[in-house]
């Protein structure tokens, strides 16, 4: 057994007895005993104490003992649904002597009359949320929520992606829009590409969670199940919401955005297909860098659009409140040095707690501005770039004023080239969403800072 196949069953049985779904940390501990984590390393890869995540499970083993009747425990759990909880025959799927219920393909044949327990419109729904962060703090993006849910659920938005410098705020934006959403879907699923080295590894993984197929189906059955085409068909019968998180782990570093790593070679077929076809899914793409793809989609139908996310302005005072910062009036200026980046404003406003007791007016009296813990965040950005895009960021960086289109030096970059690195940049949301060509502030500190060091 799979065990994203566990993971559903064993979200399925304890709603169905208990009424509740599983909740984020114990979908994670489900899935880490599964693969044979140890409670520490669940802990450190999902950012929770260890006595935490070993409360959580022992709570967890107690709700599955009492379902199950069996005395469940972390060494004994996979044992448990593997061998003696599920067992199928070519009815369906028998867990236990208590549930039994018919696969989806089962559920449309003619021939079958049997109707599973899960049949109200609650407990068809299944959200996979395994793969997501548990919900962060989510500061003011009430806008861009609402523009989100009239483009999903009014506009029926196939595509949507979310694009922004790292700390930005995708992750927490998608992660409240998910839960005020979730149960417009038969099937909500999130997924990180880190997770999957391949584009085929993605797919399957999809296709397996949204309908994985029983292993007494015979092969011809499988190789539908695992074709496009049936996830598509799939997307059209179902009302399916598909989070795809670190979109830019599919794309080669040092050069253009829109160059695909050999093994992520078809993702633009794979999206385009989304875009352009009729279903009533939405995929929603999460990463630093718009997909070129989204672009064209764009400009040839409705059902495909890009929000890009800007810093978070004056609400970014909330975040600076929290962490107790003195000088209130500097607040503003500093908000605009970091561009209400939360994680950037987060980082800074350590170094000044550690430096200067607290004192934003301290801290922004030197000349230079201190990048601190955030060099290490747009080294990763920084070395994505291609060539032609560090050649422009290098000469933007030594302009004092905003740089007019049409002022390129001569011998800069060949004209293709100029105008392919400024529209690449755009969509690393490197340059300011301007006529004029402009860094922000700490992108062009970081650079100046790699001049230095030369």
């Amino acid at each position: 057994m799979e065990m994203q196949e566990a993971l559903q069953w064993a979200d399925r049985l304890i709603f169905d007895t208990k009424g509740k779904h599983l909740d984020s940390l114990q979908r994670a501990i489900l899935e880490g005993v599964w693969e044979g984590k140890d409670y520490k390393d669940i802990s450190e890869e999902h950012h929770r104490s260890k006595d935490h995540v070993r409360k959580s499970a022992s709570e967890l083993w107690k709700l599955l003992s009492e379902v199950l009747g069996e005395d469940v425990k972390k060494k004994n759990m996979r044992s448990l649904i593997e061998n003696e909880v599920f067992s199928y025959n070519n009815d369906g799927v028998h867990i236990g002597n208590q549930i039994n219920f018919c696969s989806e393909l089962d559920n449309n044949t003619e021939g079958n009359k049997k109707r599973s327990p899960f049949t109200n419109k609650e407990s068809q729904l299944h959200h996979d949320l395994s793969q997501a962060p548990e919900t962060i703090r989510f500061y003011d993006r009430i806008d861009e929520l609402a523009t989100l849910k009239q483009w999903i659920l009014t506009e029926n938005s196939r595509v949507i992606a979310i694009t922004g410098l790292s700390g930005i705020g995708k992750t927490a934006l998608a992660r409240q829009l998910v839960e005020d959403i979730k149960d417009n879907f038969d099937r909500v699923l999130w997924l990180t590409h880190r997770k999957f080295p391949t584009l085929n590894a993605l797919q399957s993984h999809i296709i397996k969670s949204l309908s994985p197929p029983r292993p007494s189906q015979n092969s011809s059955i499988i190789s539908h199940l695992n074709s496009r085409s049936f996830l598509l068909d799939y997307l059209r019968n179902q009302r399916c919401l598909i989070i795809l998180d670190d979109f830019q782990e599919t794309l080669n570093l040092g050069e253009l955005v829109g160059n695909y790593c050999p093994e992520y070679q078809n993702y633009s077929q794979l999206i385009e297909e989304f875009g352009r076809f009729s279903h009533q899914s939405c995929l929603l793409l999460l990463g630093w860098e718009q997909p070129l793809e989204i672009t064209t989609l764009e400009a040839e139908n409705i059902y495909c659009k890009t929000l890009k996310l800007s810093g978070l302005g004056e609400s970014a005072n909330q975040l600076l409140q929290t962490r107790n910062l003195k000088d209130r009036q500097q607040w503003s200026k500093l908000i605009e040095l970091y561009n209400g980046n939360p994680l950037w404003l987060n980082i800074i406003a350590t170094a000044i707690l550690d430096l200067f007791d607290g004192s934003v007016q301290k801290f922004l009296s030197y000349p230079t501005l201190y990048l601190g813990d955030i060099e290490p965040i747009l080294k990763q950005h920084y070395q994505r770039l291609s060539k032609s895009e560090k050649i422009l960021i290098q000469w933007l960086s030594t302009q004092d004023k905003p740089v007019d289109i049409g002022q390129k030096p001569p011998n800069l970059l060949s004209d293709s080239d100029y105008f392919k690195a400024i529209q690449s940049l755009k969509k690393r949301n490197f340059l300011e969403q301007s006529p004029a060509l402009t860094l922000q502030v700490a992108i062009k500190q970081y650079v100046k800072n790699l001049s230095l060091e030369q």
